[in-house]
């Protein structure tokens, strides 16, 4: 019995790390300025809708943090004590900014509700003048990400919310042309529950995959049938089992194996192609293959010339 490891790593041109630092850097500071900005503007003039969105921005602005802190932390070098590195900081920190999004989603949605009962004069040009600024940053801010790597989580996250922090300020600014045209204060938090809605279906999903992929589930884009089947199908390959798919990080994948071949089969090649065929097929970055030899070759499908074990690369 013997163990086979394989890896395959793909490279980009150019300098992607100085590209999203730039990205989380201008993100973090556009936002957190304009934050602070609807805070201000949203109290003075009675918004709720504006401090919703301020609410919103913060929890992004805390996400970009951590994730700009785990991208970091994921490019830091394997040790003997954390032999992959920490690549799994980035779903720890994606994981946490979904869980903090959600609280501040119930937040929003339970003064929207009480603001109903007891709606406040809001000032419509001050929404309309301070959300089309945030219109403008938040999609300024995305602009920046359109070069990463969106299989990250992290920056698929970021780049997600600040297009959704545009659309939701341009609902703000809608909000405040229809106050200003009719008067009708209890738009204001009509739009903050909209605003929370958004938020809640934009950050499930996210929250969702953080969390399958905290919990070594196989990763959404790999379909684990399709590995089985063509690790079946694999001339050579006469059985298998303890077949295990997980991410290491928010952009590597591992599996590990147990295969039975044929003792005819050339393994060290049937390993190195497999490793391959993993990446190139499924995009699966690390392969730990173990090979188990048939004792009795005749039980292989292969030697019976069963379609089963001859059938593979279709």
């Amino acid at each position: 019995m013997s163990h086979h490891h394989s890896h395959s790593h793909s490279h980009s041109h150019g300098d992607p790390a100085a590209n999203l630092n730039r990205a989380f850097l201008v993100g973090i500071l556009l936002n957190t300025a304009f934050m602070i900005t609807e805070v201000v503007f949203g109290i003075r003039s009675h918004s709720l809708a504006l401090v919703a969105d301020a609410a919103h921005n913060f929890g992004d602005v805390l996400s970009l943090v951590l994730a700009w802190v785990a991208a970091w932390l994921g490019g830091r070098l394997a040790t003997d004590r954390r032999t992959y590195g920490f690549r799994r900081a980035g779903i720890l920190a994606a994981l946490v900014n979904g869980s903090l999004l959600l609280v501040a989603v119930g937040g929003i949605l339970w003064e929207a509700i009480h603001r109903f009962n007891l709606p406040q004069p809001a000032q419509g040009m001050t929404m309309i003048v301070v959300a089309s600024i945030g219109t403008a940053v938040n999609l300024g801010s995305a602009v920046f990400f359109l070069r990463g790597d969106h299989r990250d989580l992290n920056v698929r996250g970021a780049f997600l919310h600040l297009l959704a922090d545009a659309g939701v300020s341009l609902g703000v600014v809608v909000a405040g042309l229809a106050i200003l045209a009719t008067g009708w204060n209890w738009l204001d938090p009509a739009m903050s529950l909209v605003v929370g809605l958004i938020v809640l279906i934009g950050t499930w999903p996210l929250f969702r995959s953080a969390l399958d992929l905290s919990l070594d589930a196989v990763p959404s884009h790999i379909e684990l049938g399709s590995v089985r089947e063509f690790l079946q199908g694999t001339p050579g390959v006469c059985d298998m089992h303890h077949l295990h798919v997980w991410a290491i990080g928010t952009t590597s994948t591992a599996l590990s194996v147990h295969l039975v071949v044929d003792p005819v089969a050339d393994t060290p090649m049937l390993v190195h192609d497999l490793a391959r065929e993993l990446h190139e097929r499924f995009e699966i970055d690390h392969t730990t293959i173990q090979i188990e030899h048939m004792v009795h070759s005749e039980n292989c499908p292969l030697t019976k010339g069963s379609s089963e074990g001859q059938d593979v690369h279709a």
